[in-house]
């Protein structure tokens, strides 16, 4: 083995004072590829923060990392505001130990003389958007690891506008959390005595309130509507029961069954081990409740409450569950015809969507005499987008952004996805489609009948570990290499985002634009170890298009494993 992966072992061995972690470190005393897979790197920081797994190391989520990037952070908001602008807010999820990673980090910015917000219980990450904007902090961190499996933790970094940290952000705080020495460099200050002197605190119920008034305001069915529709919800063991039953039933749904075994906060989650509403698995138990009940609806979100997924019933009545796309492009088109309605469309609106997202919003916008704006994967450039609005004076005329992944935003009030809007602006929409004797499924072939149908779908590839990251760089760089042909369909044209396109960012990201108006996206995930394919297909019925798919992920499958 490496000597240097066995010093940064022995180091840890003889430093580190947690006894779950002394522990664990013991144990793999005599496992070298274990050691060398959690001491091979750094857990990597970047636009997303950090993400791993939860355990003993420099490449795992534990309080040493998490204090490590704390400490960065802090040093980061002390070189860039002044004193009385160094405020830090802070939220965690239901995920195992983001408690106490959330009271670690908190412990590090009182250290160094930054006052933090923190709340009181778990709350959903747009909380902690909000609440960075609406109490005026130079920063906030978001503990969670979003939809994935209970092994791994986060740890989300937003700027002073509610937004995740840019790249440029994210590389000047790397730069400081790399000055730094994990055992000798962080300044650390208990949690409960920092409390007691008021460096932290409790943030205020008053504000989680404003947050919930802000998602009802986002209403645009009118207030005739009857909302007396039989919904399923799951929290799926996360952060979503309370704010998202407490803005349902404040807007009049009274019907409301909540899935038992996935009610409360548990980071095993128990029931779904992929806690994530975009598969199917997840959402298989709330299925089982929606049918028991005979439901109208069935929402699920993530545990830390930014994705929404549904359930509703087709012509047989048999539950299906609706892709992002396809609840993304309901959503704008209902929002768009309402506000047409309600003459509130505002002079130059605007739809903002990533380019993985269906290309079909952006034709249902164009009829309304919506703007899209594409941005590159990942919600903050949404939320970046909103910000350069707000700087023109014109952030009214944000009416919806959205991407493919589940996610869903109607509103400035925070700068990230937000399921509580989401699942609140879902209900709304069914409700005034059920008065009108429509249902959901009948809007969706409406549309579909209108702009043709699109098929989109999403493969991933895991590659984890020291030698995966290495596999992902080696495919990435086959595909750089540039493809005439995929399928039977020809490359129209490639977009290579790393070169950075249209003043985006530069990003690892191709998107192949194929004739026939399809597409097919490759890129390397910034959050997980994945590489992940998108590929969109237009055609006259479903049926074609699922044929054309299956014949273009074929291809690019055998490009990935040869």
């Amino acid at each position: 083995m490496d000597n240097i992966f066995l010093e940064q072992y022995n180091r840890w061995l003889f430093s580190v004072s947690d006894k779950e972690i002394l522990d664990e470190l013991n144990q793999m005393s005599d496992d070298e590829e274990r050691i060398r897979d959690c001491f091979y790197r750094n857990l990597a920081f970047g636009t997303g923060g950090l993400r791993g797994v939860i355990g003993a190391g420099s490449n795992r989520m534990n309080i040493y990392t998490v204090a490590k990037a704390s400490q960065g952070l802090a040093d980061y908001v002390i070189k860039n505001y002044k004193p009385e602008e160094r405020k830090i807010a802070v939220s965690y999820d239901s995920r195992i130990k983001s408690d106490i990673f959330a009271e670690a980090a908190a412990g590090v910015f009182a250290a160094n003389g930054i006052s933090v917000y923190i709340y009181r219980r778990l709350m959903p990450t747009p909380c902690l958007s909000f609440a960075v904007r609406e109490l005026k902090c130079s920063a906030g961190i978001m503990i969670t690891a979003s939809h994935n499996p209970s092994k791994y933790n986060g740890y989300k970094v937003y700027g002073a506008d509610g937004c995740q940290i840019t790249t440029e952000a994210a590389d000047d705080i790397l730069a400081e959390i790399e000055k730094l020495d994990i055992f000798t460099d962080v300044r650390r200050m208990e949690f409960e005595a920092a409390l007691d002197s008021g460096i932290i605190e409790y943030i205020s119920d008053d504000v989680y309130t404003a947050f919930i008034e802000e998602v009802k305001k986002q209403s645009v069915a009118g207030k005739d509507i009857k909302r007396d529709a039989a919904i399923i919800y799951s929290p799926l063991n996360g952060t979503g029961l309370k704010p998202v039953l407490r803005t349902l039933k404040e807007a009049g749904y009274t019907n409301i069954t909540v899935v038992k075994e996935q009610e409360e906060p548990d980071g095993n989650f128990p029931t779904c081990p992929y806690p994530n509403p975009e598969v199917r698995d997840a959402m298989s138990l709330g299925i089982k409740y929606a049918e028991r009940y005979n439901a109208d609806l069935f929402l699920a979100t993530d545990p830390d409450c930014d994705r929404v997924g549904i359930a509703v019933k087709d012509e047989s009545g048999h539950y299906v569950l609706l892709s992002g796309n396809e609840v993304g492009i309901l959503l704008l088109d209902f929002i768009c015809a309402r506000r047409m309605e309600m003459k509130a469309m505002p002079a130059d609106p605007v739809c903002i969507k990533t380019i993985v997202t269906t290309d079909m919003a952006e034709r249902i916008a164009s009829d309304y005499g919506v703007r899209t704006i594409n941005v590159l994967t990942g919600f903050k450039f949404i939320g970046e987008q909103i910000g350069f609005l707000e700087e023109k004076g014109k952030e009214d005329s944000y009416i919806f952004g959205f991407e493919e992944s589940y996610g869903y935003l109607s509103g400035s009030y925070v700068r990230d996805k937000d399921a509580v809007d989401g699942a609140f602006l879902i209900c709304e929409m069914f409700s005034y489609y059920k008065d009108k004797k429509i249902t959901l499924m009948d809007k969706l072939n409406e549309l579909y009948e209108k702009y043709g149908y699109y098929f989109n779908t999403l493969h991933s590839y895991e590659f984890e570990g020291f030698e995966g990251a290495a596999k992902i760089k080696e495919i990435m760089e086959r595909f750089h290499a540039g493809l005439e042909v995929i399928g039977s369909k020809k490359v129209v044209e490639c977009r290579d985002y790393s070169k950075g396109i249209g003043g985006l960012p530069k990003s690892d990201v191709l998107k192949y634009m194929l004739e026939g108006n399809c597409s097919v996206t490759v890129r390397a995930s910034g959050t997980e170890p994945k590489l992940k394919v998108y590929i969109s297909v237009n055609a006259e019925t479903k049926e074609d298009a699922a044929a054309c798919e299956k014949q273009l992920f074929a291809y690019i499958d055998r490009c990935i494993k040869p």
